[in-house]
């Protein structure tokens, strides 16, 4: 009797191990590198565009457009010459301005589009910049507040990282009844 439940364990034990194992099918993707950013290679041409920082699903699509490439091509169906006119295009676009990110720079007043990491860079001076000549929302940004207008009595909160979780309080050390020269004795 014993023997056969034991049996029984085992051969449930190694159905279910078996259906883990169809559950944890390992795929073999491959990573395609664009513009420093590691891209995996079942995704069609046009998301995994949007994958790279500064490019929208227009910009993704203009840009299959202009190089004549089939939005709906995967990644890893690339070739190194593809790869090579897609960031050239991308540094450089030749497009519509209603699609470039950055639009009548405040320094050079020109039109371009920027991505990856100058795309952060550019975005850290404007804020510096907003900050050095004491603009509002440089202001918001050094208080650590909402920037655009957001409400800051029911859901914003500041600081969040230094004060930990919020509702969460020390204990009090409690204050006993009797007072301090009463309860010494001494005089």
């Amino acid at each position: 009797m014993e023997q056969s439940k034991k049996q029984e364990e085992i051969q449930t034990a190694k159905e279910e191990s078996k259906r883990r194992q169809d559950k944890m099918i390992i795929s073999d993707v491959k990573l395609i590198r664009i513009m420093g950013k590691d891209i995996p290679g079942d995704k069609k041409l046009i998301l995994g565009l949007t994958k790279l920082k500064g490019i929208s699903w227009a910009f993704a699509n203009a840009t299959c457009k202009r190089l004549n490439m089939s939005p709906d091509k995967r990644i890893e169906e690339l070739k190194e010459e593809d790869i090579k006119r897609i960031t050239d295009f991308v540094k450089n676009p030749n497009l519509p301005l209603f699609l470039l990110n950055r639009r009548k720079d405040y320094n050079s007043g020109e039109d371009k589009h920027l991505s990856g990491t100058d795309l952060d860079l550019q975005k850290e001076f404007d804020i510096k910049r907003l900050k050095k000549i004491k603009a509002y929302k440089g202001m918001r940004h050094m208080l650590g507040q909402p920037v655009r207008g957001q409400s800051t009595k029911a859901h914003f909160r500041t600081n969040r990282k230094s004060k930990g979780a919020v509702g969460v309080q020390k204990a009090k050390p409690a204050k006993s009844a009797v007072p301090k020269k009463a309860a010494g004795g001494k005089k």
